[in-house]
C-alpha cells in the first residue's frame, strides 16, 4: 500500500476515534448534569425567583439566563410563546447566569424592578435594549435605566433599592446554584429536572410538549 494511502486512511481513523471520543464525552456530560439536577431539586428550584405562568402547572421550565446574552434575547420569545400557548399547563422560572461583564449590575436592576411589580416588563425592555448597552467588548449596563425610564419604573427607588442585601443574597445564591447544577452557557434550560443537551428551537419545543404529555395525558 502506498505511504500516501496509508497516511489518508491514517487520517480518517483518527478523525473517526475524535468524533466518536466527543460524542461519548458529551454524553456522558449530559448524562452528569441530568443527574445533578434531579438530585439537586433545590438547587434548581429555589423558592422566590421570579416565574410567569399557572403556580400550578405541572411542567415547569428553569432557564438560567445572562440578560447581555444574544442567545437569550432570540429565544425569550419563543419561550414566552411555550408558556401561553399551553395556557396554565407550564410556568417558566428565571435564574441567573451572569457570564458576561456588567450582567450582574443588569440582574440587580431587573430584581429591583419587582419591588415594583415591573419585573416581566423589565425584561423584555432591557433585552429590547440589549445591542445599546451590552457590546461585549465595552458594556455600559447602566444605560438599561433609560429602558425602564420608559415602561413606568421608579428609577431612583429601583437603584436604592437593587443594592439591597436581600438581593444580593438571592444573586449569591444563583452563582452557587449555577455552580452546582454545571451550567456553563445560557440559556440553559430545564423542563421538570431534564436539562436540554441539545440546544435548538425544536429540540426546545419537543422537550416541553413530551412533559406535557407525560403530565396531562395529551
Amino acid at each position: 500500500m502506498k505511504r500516501t494511502t496509508l497516511i489518508i486512511l491514517s487520517s480518517i481513523a483518527l478523525l473517526a476515534a475524535f468524533a466518536v471520543g466527543a460524542y461519548v464525552y458529551t454524553n456522558q456530560q449530559n448524562q452528569a448534569q441530568q443527574q445533578l439536577a434531579q438530585n439537586s431539586g433545590q438547587a434548581l428550584n429555589r423558592f422566590g425567583a421570579p416565574s410567569m405562568g399557572a403556580a400550578d402547572a405541572k411542567v415547569h421550565i428553569v432557564e438560567f439566563f445572562d440578560p447581555a446574552c444574544e442567545a437569550c434575547r432570540a429565544f425569550y420569545p419563543y419561550v414566552k410563546n411555550i408558556v401561553n400557548f399551553n395556557g396554565g399547563k407550564v410556568k417558566l422560572t428565571l435564574r441567573y447566569a451572569t457570564f458576561h461583564q456588567g450582567s450582574d449590575y443588569v440582574a440587580k436592576a431587573l430584581e429591583a424592578t419587582r419591588v415594583q411589580n415591573k419585573y416581566w416588563e423589565s425584561v423584555e425592555a432591557v433585552l429590547e435594549a440589549q445591542p445599546e448597552w451590552a457590546s461585549h467588548g465595552a458594556p455600559q449596563p447602566e444605560l438599561i435605566w433609560n429602558a425602564l425610564a420608559a415602561i413606568g419604573v421608579d428609577i431612583e427607588k429601583a437603584k436604592l433599592d437593587m443594592n439591597s442585601p436581600q438581593i444580593a443574597t438571592r444573586l449569591a445564591q444563583d452563582t452557587a446554584d449555577v455552580a452546582a447544577l454545571n451550567v456553563k452557557k445560557t440559556p440553559s434550560f430545564f423542563v421538570n429536572s431534564k436539562p436540554l443537551t441539545q440546544f435548538g428551537a425544536d429540540e426546545f419545543s419537543a422537550l416541553v410538549q413530551a412533559e406535557v404529555k407525560a403530565a396531562y395525558g395529551q
